[in-house]
């Protein structure tokens, strides 16, 4: 695919400066990129790149205006506009529409008739597959569940029974929606099962990353808002609610029950503690463990940087008796305090 420049200003604004007539066909980092691509700088330390980029093509931000001849669009957010221009030469391969002849079709199942559904794939009693939806190669969605229009589900995606799934949602290879949450009773010595019978819910423009899980409800449903992102190897426990527009990085785990607020962001490998509510807009690091609610938005931050392992043991050890320490400091000032006293 190839576009000028006038038609990105004329698709996406910004605006032009330059010959539009140039045409670029992909996107590029400017150290490697060529006469018929086009890259960006969004941060002025990176602006010395452009003295010997081979790019045709570049995206700047409108204080960057003159650091440059080449031909160039100006734009509050380059790297925004560097997305949209990628997405639109880089449009995910789209199999045929129809039913593959290896695919496993339930007589009453619902499949729009421009929908893909891709070989070894299994649709189950009464399930529904959205306008232009693509079910990938051994994806299999469970009886009543529903599938949005245009999704992508990549190959190998499992969406158990009843569970539904918004339009235009990505679900990547692997990944499971509304498996069993981890609902036991004890009784005893052994482990009684308690049945999950709520669903998850997943709304529009939602992306799930390669190998994440989210649990079904054991009674209510597990919720997953309008356009949230979740990346890899993520574990969404059973009831948990996150709100629209929160993104979370690979290997955060999630239990049962928190609510997690709209607009978040959390760091890869952070745990959240079940039963919570974490405000809209909150911002947590990676390796954070948030154990109680919080209700203010904000920056969390609980990891302790890295240090020589001779280093950390000693403080280690420092930490083992902060209670101790601590009792004889609040000692040490009474006694102080009675000293000074005339």
């Amino acid at each position: 695919m190839a576009v000028t420049l006038a038609a990105l200003v004329a698709r996406f604004g910004g605006e032009l400066v330059g010959d539009g007539a140039v045409t670029v066909r992909q996107v590029a980092p400017l150290d490697r990129a060529g006469p018929d691509e086009i890259g960006f700088v969004s941060q002025a330390r990176y602006l010395a790149q452009l003295s010997n980029t081979r790019a045709g093509a570049v995206i700047l931000p409108p204080e960057a205006r003159d650091a440059t001849e080449r031909p160039r669009i100006l734009t509050p957010n380059p790297y925004l506009y560097f997305a949209r221009v990628s997405a639109l030469l880089n449009p995910p391969p789209r199999p045929p529409a129809g039913v593959h002849p290896a695919a496993t079709v339930a007589a009453d199942a619902s499949i729009a008739a421009d929908a893909s559904i891709g070989p070894g794939a299994v649709i189950g009693a009464g399930a529904s597959v959205g306008a232009r939806s693509v079910i990938g190669p051994n994806c299999v969605i469970g009886d009543g569940a529903r599938i949005g229009a245009d999704c992508l589900l990549h190959a190998n995606v499992t969406v158990y029974h009843q569970c539904e799934i918004g339009d235009r949602a990505i679900l990547h290879a692997g990944c499971v929606i509304g498996a069993d949450g981890f609902g036991f009773a004890p009784d005893g010595e052994r482990w009684e099962k308690i049945p999950q019978i709520g669903r998850v819910r997943i709304g529009d423009d939602v992306e799930v990353g390669a190998c994440t899980t989210i649990d079904r409800g054991a009674l209510e449903d597990t919720v997953i808002e309008a356009g949230v992102k979740l990346d890899n190897l993520i574990q969404v426990a059973h009831n948990v609610t996150i709100g629209a527009h929160s993104a979370i990085a690979a290997c955060t785990g999630i239990a049962g029950s928190a609510r997690i607020g709209r607009h978040c962001t959390i760091g890869g490998a952070a745990m959240i503690f079940g039963h919570i509510e974490i405000a809209d807009n909150t911002r947590i690091s990676t390796n954070t463990l948030i154990t109680k609610s919080l209700p203010k938005a904000g920056t969390y931050t609980s990891a302790l940087p890295f240090s020589e392992h001779e280093v950390w043991q000693k403080n280690a050890v420092h930490m083992r008796n902060l209670d101790k320490l601590v009792k004889r400091i609040k000692a040490l000032e009474q006694k102080l305090g009675e000293l000074e006293k005339p």
